[in-house]
This record gives C-alpha cells, structure tokens and sequence, in this order.
C-alpha cells in the first residue's frame, strides 16, 4: 500500500514536471512573438493534429520505426556474441576494444557521410543505429561479465553446475543490471543517429525526410510537431523494448 502511495505521489510531481516546462515553452514562444521562429505549443498541436490526418505521416513513422529499431537489435545480438566471445578470449577482446574505441569517438555525421559511399540511402538509418548501439551494448555487457561474483562462479565449479544453469542463474543475473542500462542509453543514440541519418540521406517516407522539408519551407510548427512524434516514439520504444527485457528475465531466472 505504501509503495502505490509513493508511484502516485511520483506521478503527480512528473504531470506537473510536464506542465511547467509546457509553460516555460509557452513563455518562451511569447517573449519571441514570432511563430515562424519559435512555434507555441498549441500551434505544434494544430500542426500535429493535421499531420496525423495525412497517410505519408504514419508511413514515415513505421518506416523509420522498424530501420532504427532493426539497427538496435542487430546491435543488441552482435553486441552480446562479442562480448561473450571476448570475456572467454583475451586475444580477440584486445583485437575488438580499439574497433569499439573508435566507433565510440566518430562523430554520426562522419559515419554518415561515409556511409552514404557504401549504403543505400533507404538503409543508411538501420547502420547508423546499428553502429551507434554496438559499442554500448558490448561494453557494457562485457563490464557485467568481468563483474560476475567469483565465490558463486567457485560454488559453481565445485558442485560441478552444468554450463547452461550457471549462465542462467548466475552470469545473467549479474549482466542484466548493465544490459538494461545498456539498452537504455543505447536507444536514445539510436534514434538521435538513425533520425540524422535520415535527414542527412532524405530516404523517401521517413522522419528525416519530413523533418528536413518542414525545415526548407518554414513550416516551424510542423517542424516542431515531427520532433515532439521523434521524443514520444523514442520513449515508448525504450519502456517496450525495457519491459520486454524483463519478461525475459522474469522466464530465465
């Protein structure tokens, strides 16, 4: 009973968290007192309300959702493989850290531009996202590994646990913690990566593209609307994509 106090106290400081800043915007969009620059929120609603009335809107949304997301969980399977692979061979982790490092400190629009040499523009969002992800899925999950308790691995040797029981009860307790903060982190480069690459690359019926044509023609409002769709999409995918994590878990452990 305590603890649904608490969830709904919470909740009631986040609502107002959302309608102060919704204010602060309001304000801030006045004291500007040009729409064309910096769009109200009502005027972001209106745009909004008539984007969601166009067919090419929730096009782009699904085309952009299933690249960027795709981009992710290739990230998410390779990201684990390696790590897995590196924490039982030093060699290769010593062969794969510098690839992460470097991957890790290119800045997206260097990655993009490159990419574009080699990639189609329709799937340079799914590498982006892909390449954006990998370096923290795998450090992280490598990190959750060397972390695993040494006297439960002993235990484990002693009584002779068979191999699959103990990476079920005892590595993937121990990696979850870092895997879920992993996939967190990860989700929001994903998105910012693969929306830029689309921008940069204008592949038809995506976020990017509609995002760079409000841009062009100074549709603020619309341009405003298509970054409030990115923000909602990006935090729904992350409880998903958190709340699928652990049901997983929930069915291992």
């Amino acid at each position: 009973m305590e603890g649904f106090k608490t969830a709904v106290h919470n909740k009631k400081y986040r609502i107002l968290a959302v309608f102060f800043w919704i204010a602060v915007w309001q304000l801030a969009s006045m004291l500007v007192n040009k729409e064309m620059l910096f769009a109200s929120p009502f005027a972001v609603i209106r745009a909004l309300a008539g984007l969601t009335g166009k067919g090419v809107f929730w096009i782009s949304i699904f085309h952009s959702f299933f690249k960027i997301v795709l981009g992710f969980l290739l990230a998410i399977a390779l990201g684990i493989l390696l790590a897995v692979l590196s924490y039982g061979n030093i060699v290769l982790k010593e062969i794969v850290t510098p690839l992460m490092k470097t991957i890790q400190a290119t800045p997206v629009a260097s990655f993009i531009i490159l990419a574009l040499l080699w990639v189609r523009s329709k799937n340079l969002s799914i590498l982006c996202s892909f390449l954006m992800t990998l370096p923290v899925i795998y450090t992280n999950v490598l990190q959750g590994l060397y972390g695993t308790d040494p006297k439960m691995l002993e235990m484990a040797a002693v009584f002779r646990i068979r191999r699959l029981k103990k990476i079920r009860y005892i590595f993937i307790p121990a990696v979850m913690p870092y895997f879920v903060s992993a996939s967190t982190v990860g989700l929001g480069l994903c998105w910012k990566a693969g929306i830029a690459a689309e921008v940069i690359g204008l592949p038809k019926f995506s976020i990017g593209e509609q995002l760079y044509e409000a841009k062009i023609y100074l549709m603020t409002e619309e341009l405003f609307a298509w970054t409030m769709v990115i923000i909602f999409i990006s935090v729904i995918s992350e409880k998903l994509i958190i709340r699928l994590i652990r049901i997983i878990q929930e069915g291992l452990t």
